[in-house]
């Protein structure tokens, strides 16, 4: 199996450098993973990394701007299938893949996994021991997360797979797989932890939490802190661990502990 990283040339405070776009081949086959927005250079700098191998299929991790739009548009080009968990904006799936489907390429299986939490549609894909995590985890930053619970189970059931090898859908590849899920798993416990103690000690809403859970973080940054802290909340009230009083984690509620904290 050879994996070759095209570089989209999108680079933002979100995507840093970019997104990952793998050309994924074995025995004269190759799928398209994430090949990111439709930008005329980057799909030609994809079709040039498949020159000496017949495509079969272009697949997305999710439906995310900087992942999916080009696949129906590459998808055409080649002739090839293209398929995702579900339909989404700028992006429809000839076929549908769902939890333990496999696509094969070559010699080689991709495994669909199905890693909800970044967004509820989130594909991983394993190769034996390798893991191609699109925004589930990402090189040299955490994650925007759309549901705490689920993305904590969805870390966990990656840990369980005992991975080795990481490719995720930006920044470097990470070599060190079990080091990075744990890292991850630990960081998400310590926000909660943090998040906790800030009620703790007067925090009563998004926004007081805010300012003492990321004080160390750029206030530009604060409206994706506060996404963040929302979605924990409901997590911790899913959990009946805080008390929303609007009944829900929005920025109108006020919020208090259920239990105090142990630690």
């Amino acid at each position: 199996m050879k994996v070759e990283r095209v570089l989209a040339p999108n680079p933002s405070l979100f995507t840093g450098p970019g997104t990952n776009t793998y050309v994924i081949s074995s025995a004269g086959e190759a799928i398209v993973l994430d090949p990111g927005p439709i930008i005329d250079r980057h799909l030609a700098s994809i079709e040039t990394a498949l020159a000496a191998v017949t495509p079969t299929a272009v697949i997305v991790t999710h439906t995310h701007p900087d992942h999916a739009p080009a696949a129906n548009v590459l998808g055409a080009r080649l002739g090839v299938p293209v398929l995702g968990h579900s339909p989404g904006p700028e992006f429809e799936p000839s076929a549908t893949l769902a939890d333990g489907d496999i696509v094969t390429v070559g010699e080689v299986e991709l495994h669909a996994i199905h890693t909800p939490g970044h967004t509820d549609d989130h594909l991983c894909y394993r190769i034996v021991d390798v893991i191609f995590t699109g925004d589930h985890i990402m090189g040299g930053s955490t994650v925007i997360v759309e549901d705490a619970a689920a993305y904590m189970a969805s870390l966990r059931r990656l840990e369980g797979l005992k991975p080795v090898h990481l490719y995720p859908g930006h920044g470097p590849e990470m070599p060190d797989a079990g080091t990075v899920i744990t890292e991850y798993i630990e960081h998400r416990i310590e926000r909660e932890r943090q998040i906790i103690a800030a009620i703790a000690a007067g925090a009563s809403t998004v926004d007081d939490i805010v300012r003492v859970v990321y004080a160390d973080v750029d206030e530009s940054l604060h409206f994706a802190a506060a996404f963040q802290v929302r979605t924990q909340l409901a997590k911790l009230q899913s959990e009946s661990r805080v008390s929303l009083y609007t009944g829900k984690a929005d920025d109108t509620a006020t919020v208090r502990l259920v239990k105090e904290p142990t630690e």
